[in-house]
Formats: structure tokens, sequence, C-alpha cells
């Protein structure tokens, strides 16, 4: 007997909410910057995106918190980068959700 595929909430909250954080456009706008230049600096960040730094930190905590950046810290800067292999899983799984 085949096993039926059976939802893993936990899996699915997960997504969602990875999804949910990603959808605002000052986040894909970010997440754009750094893919583009790999590590940058909170300020060099809000510089180029021509945002308050508040509002630069509270939106790259948001996607540290769910997984999609990770950041080092170097004396008083904080490096923030892309974490591939999680945008590449969400992306993975945007492209089989739209095949028929």
């Amino acid at each position: 007997m085949k096993k039926k595929n059976v939802l893993d909430i936990q899996k699915l909250e997960k997504a969602a909410s990875r999804l949910r954080a990603m959808a605002h456009p000052m986040r894909i706008a970010m997440i754009e910057l750094l893919t583009e230049n790999k590590r940058l600096t909170v300020t060099e960040i809000y510089e180029r995106l021509g945002i308050e730094q508040a509002a630069a930190s509270h939106h790259l905590n948001i996607l540290k918190s769910k997984g999609l950046l990770e950041s080092k810290r170097d004396g008083k800067m904080i490096h923030y980068s892309v974490r591939v292999q999680a945008l590449s899983t969400v992306i993975e799984c945007i492209n089989q959700c739209s095949v028929e």
C-alpha cells in the first residue's frame, strides 16, 4: 500500500512564515541588494535603499529571524549576508508550486 503524502504542519507553517517575511517590497529589495553585493553593513543597506536606519534594522531582523539572512559582528559593525541555501530552498519550492 502506498503511503499518501501527509502535510507536515510545522513545515507548512515555517514555509508560510518565510514567505510572509519575504513578501514585503523593502525586504525583497534588501535580499536583492545582498544577493548582488554578498555582504553589507546596516549603514550600507539603509543608505543604498534610501531608508531610515531603524527601518532597515527592523526589516533585517525579520529576515534574519526567519533564517533567510545571517549576520556577523566585526567590532561595532554588523555585516549581513543572504543564507543562500535557505533562499534557494524557498525559490525551489515556489518553482515547484508553479508547475502544473
